[in-house]
């Protein structure tokens, strides 16, 4: 099993930045993919960005420019610097690592509420 605790959202008016943490712990050994995914009100989970074990990224177009994830392997933590923030980037930021051991398996944290006032 691997845990996922999240930290550093909170209230920031438009234009501003936040930076998210997210710690995990367990059996992290087998962690390839760890990420960011949120959730507005009334609308589905949708993909942040990612970010491999080797630190290759992937960022949803939305967020290209002004969100930036990094990782690091010996701390099992990995971050989101988000910068230039806008209404459109309020929800529940949502922890997320991919174990990889012949199975796949996904785990999620239990989320942070980000709020972008304008």
């Amino acid at each position: 099993q691997v845990q996922l605790v999240e930290s550093g959202g909170g209230v920031v008016q438009a234009g501003g930045s936040l930076r998210l943490s997210c710690a995990a712990s367990g059996n992290t050994g087998s962690i390839n993919t760890m990420g960011w995914y949120r959730q507005a009100p009334g609308k589905q989970r949708e993909l942040v960005a990612i970010i491999t074990r080797d630190g290759n990224t992937n960022y949803a177009d939305s967020v290209k420019g002004r969100l930036t994830i990094s990782r690091d392997n010996a701390k099992n933590a990995v971050y989101l610097q988000m910068n230039s923030l806008n209404s459109g980037d309020t929800g529940v930021y949502y922890c997320n690592a991919v174990r990889v051991f012949g199975l796949r398996v996904t785990y999620w944290g239990q989320g942070t509420q980000v709020t972008v006032s304008s």
